[in-house]
């Protein structure tokens, strides 16, 4: 059942990255479009919290739940910086082993037992969403510094991200008061960001803000709900394969063609995932 989770959580962030990837194709402010989803999202399950009574002032949530909230959203702001600086070529696949410090951590710091033939389904998982994302010939930009910069910022960004959900876990720490303070604090470190920035605000972007805060309500409650019960080194990679969900979307919506080398990398993933439940 985890697994399931774990997929609808692949393929909620897939969604979501879809959306960002169209968006800022049009010129669309990614840091406006994740306040309005942020904040939509806080009111939804802010609103449910206090309705079903679920809702309860807990000082960890808050301050697990904030750093969540303002990691997941440092983390996508210095990814598109990294973009603007760097080869495109490089930047996703580096990023998207931000998995491996999670994985790490469940394996040191909540010592989950890890068979080899896990270890080997992980691995082939990774380089499976490296493989995916890599994008030979789109070497654009020549600030390697900078771009580096951002690329280590948004990996320990992501990486750290998974720890602490797993951290909320493991103190057993209801995902549900985590999840609203993740949005309310992260709406609030938006917002802030935003008036430092001076971006011009469209109307179009609270609407793709409020359908990716519907969606990421979703996939965020079936990731806490994967970690509480399954093994949070499979589900770390699992997640990070919503990459494949953005390139089977650019290929249906937006008549981009998969190369050889992603269709090797999908076979490869299934593979992997098929290891992670021998």
């Amino acid at each position: 059942m985890w697994i399931a989770a774990a997929l609808i959580t692949t393929l909620s962030f897939g969604t979501n990255n879809t959306l960002f990837k169209w968006s800022t194709s049009r010129g669309l402010s990614k840091v406006h479009i994740q306040f309005f989803f942020y904040f939509t999202a806080f009111l939804l399950t802010l609103g449910y919290g206090i309705s079903t009574g679920k809702f309860q002032f807990n000082l960890y949530a808050i301050i697990l739940g904030g750093l969540i909230g303002i990691l997941n959203a440092n983390g996508n702001i210095q990814m598109s910086k990294a973009f603007e600086k760097g080869p495109a070529s490089l930047t996703s696949p580096l990023i998207g082993a931000n998995a491996i410090l999670p994985i790490f951590g469940a394996a040191i710091i909540f010592h989950e037992n890890i068979t080899l033939l896990h270890w080997i389904g992980i691995a082939v998982i990774l380089g499976s969403a490296m493989a995916i994302q890599y994008s030979p010939g789109q070497s654009r930009g020549t600030e390697y510094g900078p771009w580096l910069f951002r690329v280590l910022l948004a990996i320990l960004s992501f990486g750290i991200l998974g720890i602490l959900m797993k951290t909320t876990s493991y103190m057993h720490i209801s995902s549900f008061n985590t999840i609203i303070c993740m949005y309310g604090v992260g709406s609030v470190y938006l917002g802030i960001t935003s008036i430092r920035e001076k971006e011009t605000w469209q109307r179009s972007e609270a609407n793709i803000g409020s359908f990716v805060g519907l969606v990421s309500v979703i996939g965020y409650s079936c990731y806490f709900y994967a970690l509480q019960i399954g093994t949070a080194s499979i589900i770390f990679p699992i997640v990070s394969l919503n990459c494949l969900v953005v390139i089977l979307a650019g290929c249906w919506f937006f008549k981009e063609k998969l190369k050889r080398y992603q269709l090797v990398g999908i076979f490869s993933a299934i593979l992997g995932i098929i290891f992670t439940k021998i």
